[in-house]
Formats: C-alpha cells, sequence, structure tokens
C-alpha cells in the first residue's frame, strides 16, 4: 500500500523553563540580588517576569517597585549569583527532553529555539547542558524588537529555519510564550513549570501536556496524520 506523504513541520522550542530546568535557578538569583538592595520579590512578581525579555522585566520591576530601581546595578548583581549557581550545580534539562530530541532526529524534523533570554548566555547555558548543537538556529530576546507575548522570536526562528509559522510547532511552558505562538499563528502546546496556566491560555494552547514525554506521541500523529488546523 502507497503511504501518503504529509508536508512536513519544524519545531520550535521554548529555551528556559521548557528544555532547562533553570527558573528556578533565576528567581533564586533574583530574589538575592533584589533582597541585598532591601527589595522583596514575591511568587506573584516573579511570575510576571518568566518567558519575558531583560528589557520586559525591567517594565515589571519598575512598575512594582518604582522608576528609581536600580535596575542595570541589579540585573549585574543577579547575573553573578546565576552563573555562580551554573558554575557549581551545572543547568539541568527537563524530563523528556532528549528523548523528544532523538525522536525528532530519528524523523528529520528541524528544530529551532526561540528563548527570551539574551544570545550569549543562552548559548552559554545550551552548551553547558550539552544540547547546543542539536538546533538549526538560536534566535534570542536580543536579537528582535519585541520579546513575548509578541510573536517576533517565534516568526524569526520560523524564518530562519525555512518554515512558514503555519507549519510550525510552538513548545513553551510560559503563558507569555503561549500567546506568542499563537499570535505567530503557529500550533503552540504548553508543558506548564512554575505556574499552570489561566484559563484563556487553554484556549490558546493546542495541547497543555505535563511533561515533554506526552509531546512525543502528538507529534508523532502529527508526522502520520498532518498539522491540526489553527483557531485564530
Amino acid at each position: 500500500m502507497v503511504g501518503i506523504t504529509l508536508e512536513k513541520f519544524a519545531v520550535l522550542f521554548d529555551m528556559d523553563g521548557l528544555m532547562l530546568d533553570t527558573e528556578r535557578m533565576a528567581k533564586k538569583a533574583w530574589t538575592r540580588a533584589l533582597g541585598e538592595s532591601g527589595y522583596q520579590l514575591d511568587d506573584v512578581v516573579y511570575l510576571r517576569m518568566v518567558g519575558r525579555t531583560a528589557l520586559d522585566a525591567q517594565g515589571v520591576l519598575a512598575e512594582v517597585f518604582g522608576p528609581d530601581l536600580p535596575y542595570q546595578d541589579l540585573y549585574s548583581l543577579r547575573q553573578a549569583y546565576y552563573e555562580e549557581d551554573i558554575e557549581l550545580n551545572g543547568v539541568p534539562i527537563k524530563q523528556g527532553l532528549l528523548e523528544l530530541l532523538d525522536f525528532l532526529e530519528e524523523h528529520a524534523v528541524p528544530k529551532a529555539i526561540a528563548s527570551s533570554t539574551s544570545s550569549l548566555f543562552a548559548l552559554r547555558k545550551l552548551e553547558r547542558a550539552g544540547i547546543a548543537h542539536r538546533f538549526q538556529t538560536i534566535v534570542c530576546g536580543d536579537q528582535v524588537s519585541r520579546g513575548k507575548p509578541a510573536p517576533d522570536l517565534f516568526l524569526e526562528a520560523a524564518r530562519q529555519i525555512g518554515f512558514p509559522p503555519d507549519r510550525c510547532i510552538v513548545l513553551e511552558d510560559s503563558e507569555a510564550g503561549i500567546r506568542a505562538g499563537h499570535a505567530a499563528g503557529a500550533v503552540p502546546i504548553m508543558i506548564p513549570d512554575l505556574k499552570q496556566p489561566e484559563p484563556e491560555i487553554y484556549h490558546l494552547a493546542y495541547r497543555v501536556l505535563p511533561t515533554l514525554h506526552e509531546v512525543i506521541p502528538l507529534l508523532d500523529q502529527f508526522l502520520k496524520e498532518g498539522l491540526p488546523e489553527r483557531s485564530r
């Protein structure tokens, strides 16, 4: 029997909280840096920063703590503590990631990264985790005009990897990332990390799955049956 050949798709990965179990490290570094300057970072404020670029995080903190917050000094201190943590403890990867990458490579599915993190720090973490070489392209928050929830990161990653956005699967852990993937016209799939999604996100995401392990059978289905139609 002759099989049906379906048009391929690409997979666009977020990084922190999705592939790398680093959001807790980032939160610890921010909490320490802010605390030493007399600012208290609570969970609600930090969750507003998840998935956002450094510039957008600055806006969140300025809104909460006031425009006189010495953001650049605090960011440098946070970065030093974050780097120290990585040096001591490495960069942990999320459950199911290596199996998912193996599956995509076995089926020759192109994959890219679209991360809000700055380029140099993203590459450092990916190399320390041993997975930088497994992606065709890496697009970071300092390479686009607007961070998530704007679609720019995913649109640029799709452009660089040579696929139209509607032939891309977006894998994300954050609400900002799901909004960005949906706005790009891709198929957004959420694997929550620090926070379970609000009801609105369930409508924007094609699926909400517990780990990256569950992504594999879904993508296998897409390979066999084609991508689902997106609702805009």
